[in-house]
């Protein structure tokens, strides 16, 4: 399993390299507002490309599928929950939080 974990490392930071930027999309959210489901999403040549199956791996997340669509399950509330998500995803690409950026779509 560890080597998987570092060929999906390596994968994403082919895919998000410093500087490049992350797009999230918020699928879900529970009636407390405790949870969302949120796509992350790169777009190149004007196409969207998904990449919240590798990340739930990377992260040992549960894969989610929420309205037709593979999710990250995101707990917690009084933040940016999209923001929160790639700053963690850029700590472990990168050794730093700020090292991808983060917008919604």
């Amino acid at each position: 399993m560890k080597e998987d974990k570092n060929e999906i490392i390596e994968r994403l930071k082919q895919v998000f390299p410093v500087g490049s930027t992350a797009y999230t999309s918020l699928v879900d959210v529970t009636k407390s507002g405790m949870t969302r489901w949120i796509k992350v999403i790169k777009i190149e040549d004007d196409r969207p490309y998904y990449y919240s199956y590798p990340i739930n791996t990377l992260l040992d997340y549960k894969q989610e599928t929420r309205n037709g669509s593979q999710c990250v399950k995101v707990g917690g509330c009084g933040m940016d929950m999209g923001f929160h998500l790639i700053y963690t995803l850029s700590s472990i690409l990168h050794d730093d939080g700020y090292a991808i950026k983060q917008q919604w779509l």
